[in-house]
């Protein structure tokens, strides 16, 4: 049994790696994945190309519109004399946002009058929009807060300013909120499914096409050790791809990892048996690498899409919800988020470990039984 097995390993190391190409595509393109992803999926918003459109002139807005550049996620690109002007940046995607400031801003604030402030913004990306939104509310709270304790000052005829409620905030796991803090972890995630689905999923189709898989239904190969000797090593190139993307986002991104390597590991091998056991079942079910190829994407975007890497899934609706729970990606992002960021262990992350151990063995299992059909 073992001798089968053993050559079956052989003959997968020497398919996979005989192809320069092939080699780049297992470590380097994780690399520059993980890169590429690490830069660009971000949702911290900064640098909001803003127009400003101040028809008080005054002081008072001067200021204004001083505070929102000094707070850091404004970048003034230029100065308009009418709403046309405003618009057409707008449209051409030269300007996020416009504050517009109208006449009388600063008479209506001596007076003790609620003075106007509009911020027009591009709500294509409604994401971002709410974003800008909210510094723009914040900003312009902490002007109006700074005007009436001027008034009230003033009015007492004393240096004191008057008794308020500070708020201090403080954010757990990820102090300083990055984004990508919490987006580079799963990054790992995903690159490692689908490395190891498209591995996986050519590999009983391939046998099929090139004409080898009569020559192995008449050896005395039985389907687990057919399974084993496929899987055992695209299991050790997804460890080596979690490894050396892991070393990257240390490295590189200074991605924090406060809980066990070992933990990691082990979460990381049921993980890497559930999407190896999708591939062999899908390799299983096709006849052609290009039905494999295709079955894979039609698997792996919708597992990206339903796992809450990109959106919550407490937004979704309750029947998509409920097909969530069939999605291993969503079991280990939670566990390499807990193991990364909140340092967590076995006794908070056992349940999403066991559904990982229950998928793995179920795929397994049925990729054995489908080939077992396949050999009678």
């Amino acid at each position: 049994m073992f001798e089968r097995i053993k050559q079956m390993l052989v003959k997968e190391f020497i398919q996979v790696f005989r192809d320069p190409k092939m080699r780049g595509v297992i470590f380097l393109m994780p690399i520059i994945q993980v890169l590429v992803f690490g830069y660009a999926v971000t949702t911290d918003v900064t640098h909001v190309a803003t127009a400003v459109f101040d028809l008080d002139n005054s002081a008072a807005s001067r200021e204004l519109v001083g505070r929102f550049v000094k707070s850091g996620y404004f970048d003034i690109v230029a100065h308009v004399d009418d709403d046309e002007h405003a618009r057409q940046l707008v449209d051409r995607g030269e300007a996020l946002a416009v504050l517009r400031i109208n006449r009388g801003f600063e008479n209506d604030l001596r007076a003790g009058r609620a003075a106007q402030l509009q911020v027009i913004l591009d709500g294509t990306d409604s994401n971002t929009a709410g974003v800008v939104l909210n510094y723009s509310a914040k900003i312009a709270g902490q002007f109006s807060q700074k005007v009436l304790v001027t008034r009230l000052t003033r009015a007492k005829g004393v240096a004191d300013e008057p008794g308020g409620v500070e708020l201090q905030t403080r954010a757990w796991f990820n102090e300083n909120l990055e984004s990508r803090n919490f987006y580079v972890p799963g990054v790992i995630a995903i690159i490692v499914l689908l490395v190891t689905l498209m591995l996986t999923s050519m590999a009983v189709v391939r046998e099929k096409e090139i004409g080898t898989m009569e020559q192995i239904m008449v050896t005395p190969i039985k389907p687990l050790e057919f399974i084993l000797g496929k899987t055992v090593p695209f299991a050790l190139i997804g460890f080596a791809d979690v490894l050396l993307i892991t070393v990257v986002s240390l490295v590189w991104f200074e991605i924090p990892i406060r809980g066990s390597v070992l933990l990691l590991l082990g979460a990381a091998a049921l993980y890497i048996m559930t999407s190896l056991g999708v591939g062999l079942l899908i390799s299983t079910v096709s006849e052609t690498q290009q039905q494999a190829m295709m079955s894979t994407f039609f698997f792996y975007f919708p597992a990206v899409l339903l796992s809450g890497f990109m959106f919550p899934i407490a937004n979704m609706p309750p029947v998509i919800q409920w097909l969530t729970y069939l999605n291993p990606l969503r079991y280990f992002l939670v566990i390499i988020r807990g193991i990364f960021l909140k340092g967590v262990g076995l006794h908070i992350l056992w349940v999403q470990m066991a559904a990982l151990a229950v998928m793995g063995i179920i795929t397994l299992w049925l990729a054995s039984r489908r080939f077992h059909k396949t050999l009678a």
